[in-house]
C-alpha cells in the first residue's frame, strides 16, 4: 500500500463497529489527520481510527468513482468485503 496512488479506504471503531469510507492520495498523512481528531468530524465523534481495508487507484476520478459506489452499499457489503481481506478487522496502518 505504499506505492504512490490514489486510495479508497475504510476505517473502522472495532470489529463489526462504526465505518467510516473515505479517498486520499496520502494514505499514511490522512490517517494521521483522523488520529489526530483533524480529518472528518465523523471521524474524531465516532473514533473511527482502525484502517480495515484500502484499495489503490490510478486516478483519481476511478477513486472517486468507487468511492461513491461503496458508499451507498449496504452494511452487509460493507463488512462482507472488509473481511474478505481481512478477517479479523486487524489495522493495517502498519502496512503503510
Amino acid at each position: 500500500m505504499s506505492n504512490p496512488g490514489v486510495y479508497v479506504y475504510i476505517l473502522a471503531s472495532r470489529k463489526h463497529g462504526t465505518l467510516y469510507i473515505g479517498v486520499t492520495n496520502n494514505l499514511r498523512a490522512r490517517l494521521e489527520l483522523h488520529r489526530a481528531g483533524k480529518g472528518s468530524e465523523f471521524v474524531k465523534k465516532y473514533g473511527v481510527t482502525r484502517l480495515v481495508y484500502a484499495e489503490e487507484f490510478a486516478s483519481p476520478q476511478e477513486a472517486i468513482t468507487r468511492e461513491k459506489q461503496m458508499k451507498e452499499w449496504k452494511r452487509d457489503w460493507k463488512i462482507r468485503l472488509i473481511e474478505q481481506e481481512n478477517p479479523d478487522w486487524n489495522d493495517l496502518s502498519h502496512l503503510l
